[in-house]
C-alpha cells in the first residue's frame, strides 16, 4: 500500500541530515564561469522597449563588454606565459647534422606561442580603435545621441583597465621577448627554403616593435583617441566620475575601487597631454584632489604578484608624453621604493593588517551576532501565519541591511589583504635571516617578498583575517535560500517606494513646471513601477505600505519578490543622471554637485541616495556570485612573475604563503588560532578555481594540486604530532604529584594550557580541490601509528638500559595509556592493550613470553645477576662498584622527539628527576613495576626461566665445590681455646692455605653462590609484591563471591545461600519478567557468565607462595648433589674432623672473603654483598646442614673463642689488648653471623624442614597452595636420638 505524500513528507521531516561537525572551514561553493546578474544576461536587448533612444549606447556597451571579456582572456595568456626556450633541447656536437631538424621543430613549437602574441597584438589594436571611436562618438559638442550612461562609463573604464594591465604585463614579462628572439632566429634559419616570406617578415617586425616598445598599447590608444577630434570632454567626465567615486566611497566593492585607482593616472596623462586640455581639466578637478588620491594609495594591486604605482606610471609616461612632463607637482610624487623612512612607516601602519586586526575582530564579532539575530527573526517570521505587515517589513529590511553590511565588510577585509600583499611586494625584506642552519646565504626575490617579509604576528593576523572572511562567507552562503525572498522583496519595495511615492511627490512639487524633467521622471515611473502590486488585492485587504501623506494615499503597494532587471537599473541610473546633469557632460562640479543646478538640495540628496542604491541592487540579487567574488583569496598563491624572474620551475612549499600560514598555526600552538588551521587551505581551493575558470590553465591547477597533496600530507603529520604532544603533555601533567606541584614556585610551567583540538578531530568532510577528505579518519590512522611507534621507542630505549629503568618504563607507559584514554574520547583509537601486545609480540594465544619479559630475563642473566649486589638492610640490589661490569652488547639509545617521552621539555625534566631516584638500585618499586608490566601471562615464564637458571647455576657449581673439597686437608679439627683468637685465625689460615692455588675456583664458586642468592632474594621480593596484589584483588572480589572472615583469620563461605551474591543477583534478574525488555535471553547469558566468573575467581583464592615454590624447586635441584655435598657418616655419628660437606666449603669461603673485607684490597663484600649469605645459607639449610654449620663454622668458632677470651680478661681486670688488630675481622664475623641467622630464620618460617611443603605455578601465573613432598636426607636424621 502506497504511503500518502503528506505522511511521507512528515516522516522525512523528522530525519536530521546534520552531524556534529563544526564549521571551521570556508564555504564549499563556487559560482560557474557564466556571467551573473550584475550584467544583463540578454545584453540589454530589452532596453529598446523603454523607448529612451539608447540604442547607440546599448550597442556600445555590449561591444565594450565583449572586448573586455576577450581582453581578460588575453591577460590570462600573458600572465601565465612561461618561457618555452628553457624546455627546448640542446644538441650535442655528435648530432650537429640534425641541426636543421631541430630548428624546424623549435620553430613549430614557438610559432604556436607567437600566434597567441600576434592575436594579442591584433586584439589590442582593434580594442584601442573601438574604444577611441566610442569616446569620440560621445565627445561631440552637439548632442545627437543619448549617452553615455553610467553603465557605459563603467564599461569604458573597465576596458581601459584591461588595456593598462595588458601593457603592464607585456612590460614585465622578460620571457616574451626572449622567446621571440629565439623564434626570429629559428625563422631566419627555416625560411631560407621558403618563398614569399616578405609578408611574414613584415608581420614579424611589427610584432617585434610591439613587444619591445614599452607602453605600446597605451601609445596606440592615444594615437587612436586623437586621430579625428579631441576626446577631452569624455576623458574629463571619466576623471570626474573616478575622483568623485573614490572620494565619496561610491565604489561599492573593492574590485571597482582598484579599477578606478589603476585607470586614474593614465586618464590624467591622456587628458593632460596638451596645455589647453590640462587647464580645462584642472578647472573641473583640482590637482590637489588628484595628489591626495595618489598619495593615499601609493601601491595599487593589479595581479597576484604584480602591483602598480601611480607615481611610477606618471613618471614613466612623462617620457612618452612630453607635454605632460610639465606637470611637476604630479611628477614629484614618490614611488614606493623612494619613500622616506618616516613616510614608509606611516604607510606601513595603513597597509599592514596587524594594525587593524583589533577593529576587524570587533566588527566580525558584532556582525556575526547581529546577522544571526536577523536570521532568527526571519525564521520566526516565516514560521508565523498572519504576521504584522509592518513588522515583516522591518524584519526583511533589517536582513537586507545586514547583507549590505556583510558585503561591505567582506569587500573591505579582502581589499586589505590585496593591499598588504601589494605593499609587501613593493617593499621586500632587505636583510632576510634564515631559520635553517643549512641554508645558503643567497635568497630568491620571492623569498624576500613572502617568506621573510611576514613576521609571526603578521602571519597570525593574516590567518585570523582569512578565517573571518571565510567564516562570514560560510554564514552568509548557508542562509542563501533563507534570505533570498526577503532581499528581493526589500529591493522591490525600495524601487516601488521611490518611483511610486518619491517621484510622485517631486512631480507635484519641484518639477511641476519643468516639462522636460517631468517627462524624464514620468519615464522612470513608466519603466519600473509595479502597478500590479496595487491591484493584486481588494481595497479592503490593503492596509500595507502607505507613503507620502494625504495626497498620495492611493499609492498602496504590496512588496513582491520581483527584482528589477539589469536593464531597468541601467535605465534608471541613466535617467537620474539626465535629471541631475541635464545631459551636459561639461556641467561644473561633480556628478551630484549642485553647481549650476536649480534642483533643491533635499531632492538632489534623494536622487543621489537612490542612484547609488541601484548600483548595489544587482550585487545583492547576484548573492552567491557576490559572496564568492568578495571572498576569493586565491591570489595569495600565484607567483608567475617571480617564477620567471627567479628562473626556477617552482618554489618550495616553505615559500608558499598558504602553507606558511598553516605551518604558523601549527607551530605557534596558539589556542585561539588552532581551529582556523584549515582556513588557509581555502586559499588553495580559490587558487585552483581561478586557475581553471579564470586563467584557464591546466598546468597551474596541476601545480596547485601537487602542492596541496604535499602540504596536506605534511599538515596531517604535523597536526597529529601536535595532537599527540598535547594529549601526552596533558596526561603527564595529570600524573604529576599535586603536592609536588604545590610546593614548587615554578609549578605553573608543568601545567598544560588547554587547546581546542576536539572541533578539528570531528571533521569528517574537509573540502579540498573538489575532494572530500575525512580528517578524522586520517588522524585516527596516524595517531594509531604514532602510539605504536611510541611504544616501540620506549621498549627500544629500555633495551639500551639496565633493569633499574623498569620504573621509568612503567611511568612512561602509564603516561602513554592516559594520553590514549583522553584521546579516545575524540577518536576511535585501537585498544591500548592490543597495541601494547602487538609491540611486545605477545598477540598469539599460545605465546606466554613477551618482548619485555625476554628483555628482563636477558638483563638479569647478562647484567643484573653478575654485576648487582644485595643490601639486605634496604632490600635493594645495587650495582657493584668493585666488579668490572661484564661487557654486555647493547644497542645505541634511539633518538626521538620530546613528545615520545612526556610531551614537553619541562615535563621531561620533571619525570627524569623522578626516574633518577630509582635508577641506581633495584627494589620493591621496580618489582611492582615488573609485575604490573608483565602481568599474569608473562610472569610465570620469567619465573620458570629464573628457576632454570638457578638449577643451571647449581649444576655449574658442582665441579667447583668438588675441586675445593678435594683440596681441603684430610683432617680439620675444632679450634683450641688456649690458642686465643689470633691463634685460631692462624690455624684457620693454615687449613685454608690449600686453596691458594684454587683462587679461580674460589671466585667462581662465590659468584655462583651469590647469583643463586640473588635469584632467591629476587623471588622473595616478587613474593611480597604478589601477595599484596593478591590481597588487593581478594578484597575486591570477596563481597561478590560471598566470602567472609572466620575464626583464626580463615576465609569461609557465606552459608545463607548456595550461590554467591553475584550469581544470585543475575539469576534474580533473569527470572524477573519485564515486558519492556526486548531481549530476555541476554540476561540468562549474563547469569551463566556470572557462574563462570565465580568459579574462576574462587579457584585463585588459595594462592601459594612464589618464594616457597622457588625453595622447593631449589631443594629438588640439590637432590642430585646431596650425596656429594652432604655425605652420611658411616659411623652414624657426626663427623667432626674429616667432613667435607658443603657447609665446610662455604665456611672456608666465608672466612676468606671476610678476611679480605677488612684488608686494604678491593672489598670482597662490595663484590658479593648479602646475596652470598642468602645463597650459601639456603643451600646449607635445604641440605639439612644448618646445625652442622652453626657448630663447625670457622667464624662461629673464632667468635666463641673471642667471647671466652674477652670474658677471662675482663675477670682479671686487664685491658683486652690481646685481640688488638683483629677488631675489624671480628666485627665482620659478627655481621656475617647475624646475616646468616636472619636468613636461617626466614627459611625456617617459609620452608620448615619438619613439614617440608612446596607449591606450583599455574598457567595463569597464580601459585597453587602447598603440597607435601618427601624430605631430603638431613643432618637431623644422622644425629643420635635422645634415649637411644
Amino acid at each position: 500500500m502506497a504511503v500518502p505524500v503528506d505522511e511521507a513528507i512528515a516522516a522525512l521531516s523528522t530525519f536530521s541530515l546534520e552531524d556534529d561537525q563544526p564549521e571551521i572551514q570556508g564555504p564549499g561553493f563556487w559560482v560557474s564561469s557564466e556571467r551573473g546578474a550584475t550584467t544583463s544576461p540578454i545584453e540589454y536587448v530589452d532596453v529598446s522597449a523603454y523607448r529612451l533612444s539608447l540604442s547607440e549606447d546599448t550597442k556600445a556597451i555590449n561591444q565594450l563588454n565583449l572586448l573586455m571579456r576577450e581582453g581578460k582572456e588575453m591577460g590570462s595568456v600573458l600572465y601565465t606565459y612561461r618561457s618555452c626556450v628553457k624546455a627546448l633541447p640542446q644538441l650535442p656536437d655528435s648530432m650537429k647534422h640534425s641541426q636543421a631538424d631541430l630548428y624546424l621543430e623549435t620553430y613549430q613549437v614557438l610559432d604556436l606561442e607567437m600566434s597567441r602574441l600576434r592575436e594579442i597584438q591584433r586584439w589590442q589594436a582593434s580594442a584601442s580603435s573601438k574604444l577611441a571611436a566610442d569616446m569620440q562618438r560621445f565627445s561631440r559638442p552637439e548632442r545627437r545621441i543619448n549617452g553615455p550612461t553610467i553603465t557605459h562609463l563603467w564599461s569604458m573604464l573597465k576596458l581601459l583597465d584591461v588595456l593598462i594591465q595588458l601593457d603592464h604585463l607585456k612590460n614585465a614579462k622578460a620571457s616574451i621577448p626572449n622567446d621571440f628572439s629565439w623564434y626570429k632566429r629559428t625563422f631566419t634559419q627555416v625560411s631560407v627554403q621558403w618563398q614569399d616570406t616578405d609578408s611574414m617578415r613584415e608581420e614579424l617586425d611589427d610584432l617585434q616593435i610591439f613587444l619591445s616598445t614599452r607602453w605600446a598599447i597605451l601609445l596606440n590608444l592615444h594615437v587612436e583617441m586623437f586621430r579625428v577630434n579631441n576626446v577631452e570632454d569624455i576623458l574629463q567626465v571619466l576623471i570626474v566620475f573616478a575622483v568623485e567615486s573614490l572620494e565619496l566611497n561610491f565604489a561599492l566593492l573593492f574590485p571597482e575601487r582598484f579599477i578606478l585607482l589603476r585607470v586614474l593616472p593614465v586618464l590624467v596623462v591622456l587628458a593632460a597631454s596638451s596645455e589647453k586640455d590640462s587647464e580645462s581639466l584642472y578647472k573641473r578637478v583640482k590637482i590637489n584632489r588628484l595628489i591626495n588620491i595618489f598619495k593615499n594609495d601609493p601601491v595599487i594591486p593589479a595581479f597576484p604578484d604584480l602591483h602598480l604605482s601611480p607615481a611610477a606610471i606618471l613618471k614613466e609616461l612623462s617620457t612618452y608624453f612630453p607635454k605632460f612632463s610639465a606637470q611637476t607637482r604630479l611628477l614629484t610624487l614618490s614611488s614606493p621604493h623612494e619613500l622616506l623612512l618616516r613616510e614608509a612607516q606611516d604607510y606601513q601602519r595603513q597597509y599592514l593588517i596587524i594594525n587593524h586586526i583589533g577593529a576587524i575582530r570587533a566588527e566580525h564579532d558584532d556582525f556575526s551576532i547581529r546577522f544571526a539575530s536577523a536570521l532568527n527573526q526571519l525564521s520566526l517570521l516565516r514560521s508565523m501565519d498572519g504576521a504584522d505587515v509592518e513588522w515583516a517589513k522591518e524584519v526583511k529590511g533589517n536582513v537586507y541591511d545586514m547583507v549590505v553590511e556583510g558585503f561591505q565588510l567582506l569587500s573591505r577585509w579582502t581589499a586589505r589583504i590585496w593591499e598588504q600583499c601589494a605593499w609587501k611586494f613593493s617593499r621586500p625584506c632587505k636583510d632576510p635571516v634564515s631559520t635553517e642552519s643549512n641554508d645558503t646565504a643567497s635568497f630568491s626575490d620571492y623569498e624576500k617578498v613572502v617568506r621573510y617579509n611576514y613576521s609571526a604576528d603578521e602571519r597570525k593576523a593574516l590567518v585570523e583575517l582569512v578565517s573571518y572572511i571565510k567564516g562570514i562567507a560560510s554564514l552568509m552562503q548557508k542562509s542563501d535560500t533563507l534570505v533570498a525572498d526577503a532581499l528581493w522583496e526589500t529591493v522591490h519595495a525600495e524601487v516601488q517606494d521611490f518611483v511610486q511615492n518619491t517621484l510622485a511627490t517631486m512631480l507635484r512639487t519641484t518639477f511641476r513646471k519643468k516639462k522636460d524633467l517631468s517627462r524624464i521622471l514620468s519615464d522612470m515611473r513608466t519603466l519600473s513601477a509595479d502597478w500590479m502590486a496595487n491591484t493584486s488585492k481588494p481595497d479592503s485587504e490593503m492596509p500595507a505600505f502607505q507613503q507620502g501623506g494625504e495626497e498620495s494615499r492611493a499609492n498602496f503597494f504590496y512588496p513582491r519578490p520581483v527584482a528589477p532587471t539589469a536593464a531597468q537599473v541601467h535605465c534608471l541610473q541613466y535617467l537620474i543622471y539626465e535629471v541631475v546633469s541635464g545631459g551636459n557632460m561639461r556641467k561644473p562640479g561633480g556628478l551630484f554637485g549642485n553647481t549650476g543646478s536649480d534642483i533643491p538640495v533635499n531632492d538632489l540628496k534623494q536622487l543621489e541616495t537612490f542612484f547609488y542604491k541601484l548600483g548595489f541592487f544587482l550585487h545583492i540579487l547576484d548573492y552567491s556570485a557576490t559572496v564568492a567574488m568578495l571572498t576569493d583569496v586565491g591570489f595569495l598563491w600565484f607567483r608567475e612573475f617571480y617564477l620567471e624572474s627567479s628562473r626556477v620551475i617552482q618554489f618550495p612549499i616553505e615559500c608558499s604563503l598558504p602553507w606558511m600560514l598553516v605551518d604558523h598555526v601549527i607551530e605557534s600552538q596558539n589556542a585561539g588560532l588552532l581551529e582556523n588551521v584549515l582556513m588557509p587551505f581555502d586559499i588553495y581551493n580559490d587558487a585552483a578555481q581561478q586557475a581553471l575558470v579564470v586563467l584557464k590553465q591546466r598546468f597551474l591547477y596541476d601545480e596547485i594540486e601537487a602542492e596541496v597533496d604535499n602540504c596536506f600530507d605534511i599538515f596531517i603529520s604535523k597536526f597529529c604530532d601536535a595532537v599527540f604532544t598535547y594529549y601526552k603533555s596533558w596526561a603527564a601533567s595529570e600524573l604529576l604529584d599535586p603536592s609536588f606541584l604545590f610546593a614548587l614556585d615554578i609549578g605553573e610551567k608543568f601545567s598544560v594550557q588547554p587547546m581546542r583540538f576536539s572541533g578539528l578531530l570531528k571533521m569528517t568532510r574537509v573540502k579540498l580541490l573538489g575532494r572530500t577528505i575525512n580528517l578524522r579518519s586520517l588522524t585516527t590512522e596516524r595517531i594509531n601509528k604514532v602510539f605504536r611507534e611510541n611504544i616501540e621507542f620506549l621498549f627500544d630505549r629500555f633495551e639500551t638500559q639496565d633493569l633499574c629503568a623498569i620504573v621509568e618504563l612503567e611511568k612512561l607507559l602509564e603516561i602513554l595509556q592516559l594520553a590514549h584514554e583522553l584521546l579516545s574520547k575524540d577518536l576511535a583509537l585501537d585498544s591500548f592493550s592490543l597495541m601494547l601486545n602487538e609491540m611486545q609480540e605477545n598477540v598469539s594465544l599460545v605465546s606466554y613470553s613477551s618482548r619485555l619479559a625476554s628483555q628482563i630475563w636477558t638483563e638479569m642473566q647478562n647484567d643484573f645477576l653478575p654485576n648487582f649486589i644485595l643490601c639486605n638492610t634496604t632490600q635493594r640490589f645495587v650495582r657493584s662498584s668493585k666488579v668490572p661490569p661484564a661487557p654486555v652488547p647493547k644497542p645505541s639509545v634511539p633518538h626521538a622527539k620530546p613528545n615520545f617521552y612526556c610531551g614537553t621539555q619541562d615535563l621531561n625534566s620533571a619525570y627524569q628527576s623522578y626516574a633518577r631516584l630509582h635508577s641506581a638500585f633495584f627494589g620493591l618499586p621496580h618489582m611492582y613495576s615488573t609485575v604490573r608490566l608483565l602481568g599474569s601471562r608473562s610472569l610465570p615464564w620469567l619465573i620458570r626461566a629464573l628457576l632454570d637458571h638457578l638449577s643451571n647455576k647449581i649444576t655449574t657449581l658442582e665441579p667447583l665445590i668438588t675441586g675445593l673439597q678435594n683440596a681441603l686437608p684430610k683432617s680439620i679439627g675444632l679450634l683450641p681455646f688456649d690458642g686465643g683468637v689470633a691463634g685460631c685465625v692462624r690455624i684457620v689460615q693454615d687449613h685454608l692455605n690449600c686453596w691458594q692455588s684454587k683462587s679461580e675456583l674460589k671466585i667462581d664458586a662465590l659468584r655462583g653462590i651469590k647469583e643463586i642468592g640473588s635469584v632467591l632474594y629476587w623471588m622473595s621480593l616478587l613474593d611480597i609484591v604478589l601477595r599484596e596484589v593478591d590481597t588487593s584483588q581478594f578484597m575486591q572480589t570477596a563481597p561478590w563471591l560471598g566470602l567472609t572472615p572466620g575464626v583464626d583469620g580463615q576465609v569461609v563461605q557465606f552459608q545463607d545461600s548456595e550461590d554467591s551474591p553475584i550469581i544470585s543477583l543475575f539469576k534474580s534478574i533473569a527470572t524477573t519478567s519485564n515486558p519492556s525488555f526486548s531481549n530476555p535471553s541476554s540476561l540468562r547469558v549474563l547469569s551463566r557468565q556470572a557462574e563462570a566468573a565465580d568459579l574462576l575467581y574462587k579457584s585463585n583464592i588459595n594462592a601459594g607462595s612464589v618464594l616457597e615454590y622457588s625453595l622447593a624447586f631449589t631443594s629438588a635441584a640439590l637432590d642430585k648433589y646431596c650425596s656429594k655435598w652432604s655425605v652420611i657418616p658411616k659411623t652414624g655419628f657426626v663427623d667432626i674432623t674429616t667432613s667435607k660437606d658443603f657447609y665446610r666449603i662455604y665456611s672456608g669461603l666465608q672466612m676468606e672473603y671476610l678476611e679480605e673485607a677488612v684488608q686494604a684490597q678491593p672489598s670482597r663484600h662490595g663484590m658479593l654483598g648479602d646475596s652470598i649469605a642468602w645463597g650459601g645459607c639456603t643451600i646449607i639449610y635445604l641440605l639439612g646442614q644448618q646445625l652442622h654449620f652453626e657448630l663447625f663454622d670457622f667464624s662461629h668458632q673464632v667468635l666463641n673463642v673471642a667471647e671466652v677470651e674477652v670474658a677471662a680478661i675482663a675477670s682479671a681486670h686487664k685491658n683486652p689488648h690481646i685481640v688488638q688488630g683483629l677488631e675489624g675481622l671480628l666485627e665482620a664475623m659478627k655481621k656475617g653471623r647475624r646475616m646468616n641467622n636472619h636468613v636461617f630464620s626466614m627459611l625456617k618460617a617459609r620452608c620448615p624442614l619438619e613439614d617440608k611443603q612446596a607449591c606450583a605455578i599455574r598457567q595463569s601465573g597464580a601459585p597453587l597452595h602447598r603440597i607435601k613432598f618427601d624430605n631430603t636426607v638431613s643432618a637431623f636424621e644422622t644425629l643420635p636420638q635422645k634415649g637411644a
